[in-house]
């Protein structure tokens, strides 16, 4: 398999669903590979929530431009006996040509929106659809879901623990990056701290306790190791009867020495045990001491630890943050949306019906720009043809994108668009930074998009829906196609 060693990053352009082959040889055959563009968007935002944040879109960008078929590759769809002797020597030489925009990653984004623009002949644009797809499907499920709990926990420090549960290398790998853009402070999975420059964290499990002759002995033995970053687990065997006041004698003779400590719990009644705990912590002298909780956590959860004022400083959540939780997938999708026609030898704008008005597409080549307010907050984001603008400190009317009677007039402030050209006829635009530096980008868009929010769109139980709306040139094509569709 055509795996780069220890980067769990699949350069191989198999990594596609079939049907993209088999198309793609059918365009191939008929000589239909021309001009087209497709839009990869998505239909709602999960957890039942009011945003989410765009990841894995960098290192998408990365693997398209070094998309490839290799020989063995090359002899495995001979082996399929379908693919003609042509086709397969067209492939050989198979790599992207075309041009990518896409927003920033760590973008807050609404559904409807174009992600990511892809301008390439039909062929190369039809195989890349599964890894667009996937790139950014999954990190954008992930970095969101943290992004709730680290809003849920208050912007308190969360640790992303959850390579155990994960679903395979690279779903642990991915979801640990997609984690640490959304708002987690660092991570369990080592090798994603070398890979990604992301903090590692964690200091004992139970079994570091079990494995010593007592648990006052397991902490002092680890404080001794590690003086500077003991935080003692103790609800191995009772939480108030032993582990908190093992903790308060090992803790104290790490004070005497100069340093502090803390404690963490992993399981029973996490409102009722961490006040008890604060409360030891205080009458022992040790008000500096941090409380730590994991033990499968969720956002609601958070959410209600945190309304009743938990003395808790940190929190460590694994299964629920990395494998989405009870939502299960992101639902992007990639559909066409404009095609070079050869008998006008113009860029025609497509479009996808459905008997489900939220399925059918919006047509043509689009850009997205996000407005503010006078007092810098975002306000709507607006779904624009390619060649129109928008103008500061005008007054404009805006359209609900499924061409509804819902509308509204708004006076533009600061206006900023989102998509942004990263691919050139099959290269890199700028410099490729590394990849520390460009998750710190990626984490930091995130919480810097996240301020311009009211809160109301932020708040995890029913938040208010954001606008995204449609210009009116943009309304009016889509009726045209409708109306057209009809007749």
């Amino acid at each position: 398999m055509d795996v780069v060693e220890n980067d769990f990053t699949i350069k191989s352009a198999l990594f596609t669903d079939f049907y993209e082959l088999t198309m793609a040889q059918g365009y191939w055959k008929k000589n239909m590979n021309q001009l087209v563009v497709f839009d990869m968007f998505f239909r709602k935002n999960p957890f039942n929530g009011g945003f989410s944040v765009l990841a894995g879109n960098e290192t998408l960008l990365d693997i398209i431009t070094s998309f490839s078929f290799s020989d063995s590759d090359i002899a495995f769809l001979k082996d399929q006996k379908i693919f003609e002797d042509g086709f397969l020597e067209y492939l050989k030489e198979f790599h992207f040509t075309g041009d990518v925009y896409t927003m920033d990653e760590g973008t807050i984004i609404f559904p409807q929106e174009p992600l990511i623009r892809i301008h390439a002949n039909l062929i190369e644009a039809q195989i890349l659809e599964g890894l667009v797809l996937n790139h950014v499907n999954f990190q954008s499920l992930i970095a969101t879901k943290t992004a709730r709990i680290w809003l849920a926990s208050k912007k308190a420090p969360i640790m992303e623990f959850g390579l155990r549960r994960a679903q395979g290398q690279d779903g642990a790998m991915s979801a640990t990056r997609a984690a640490y853009i959304g708002g987690a402070a660092g991570t369990s999975n080592t090798l994603a701290g070398k890979k990604y420059g992301i903090p590692v964290m964690g200091t004992m499990a139970h079994s570091w306790i079990m494995a010593h002759t007592s648990e006052l002995e397991a902490f002092r033995e680890y404080a001794q190791i590690y003086p500077e970053n003991s935080v003692f687990l103790i609800d191995t065997y009772d939480t108030l009867k032993s582990g908190i006041k093992n903790a308060i004698i090992a803790g104290g003779e790490l004070v005497k020495k100069g340093y502090n400590f803390g404690v963490r719990l992993d399981s029973g009644d996490i409102s009722y045990l961490t006040r008890e705990v604060r409360k030891e912590l205080d009458r022992a002298g040790f008000p500096q001491a941090k409380i730590s909780v994991s033990n499968e956590l969720t956002e609601e959860i958070i959410t209600t630890l945190v309304a009743s004022n938990a003395p808790i400083n940190s929190w460590g959540v694994g299964t629920h943050m990395v494998t989405g939780g009870n939502e299960s997938s992101f639902t992007g999708v990639y559909k066409l949306a404009a095609r070079h026609d050869k008998e006008t030898d113009s860029i025609l704008p497509a479009m996808k019906f459905s008997d489900n008005p939220a399925k059918t597409t919006n047509p043509g080549i689009k850009n997205v720009f996000r407005l503010y307010d006078e007092n810098g907050m975002a306000a709507a984001d607006i779904l624009a043809l390619d060649d129109e603008t928008l103008e500061e400190g005008k007054e404009y009317r805006f359209y609900h994108p499924m061409v509804d009677y819902r509308q509204f007039t708004f006076t533009t402030g600061k206006i900023v668009p989102l998509l942004k050209k990263r691919i050139d006829q099959g290269k890199r635009i700028g410099c490729r930074l590394p990849e520390s530096e460009q998750l710190a980008i990626s984490r930091t868009n995130v919480e810097r998009q996240l301020e311009s929010f009211d809160e109301s769109y932020k708040r995890i139980l029913n938040p208010h829906i954001y606008k995204v709306s449609i210009t009116e040139k943009l309304k009016d094509l889509k009726l045209k196609f409708i109306n057209e569709n009809i007749k």
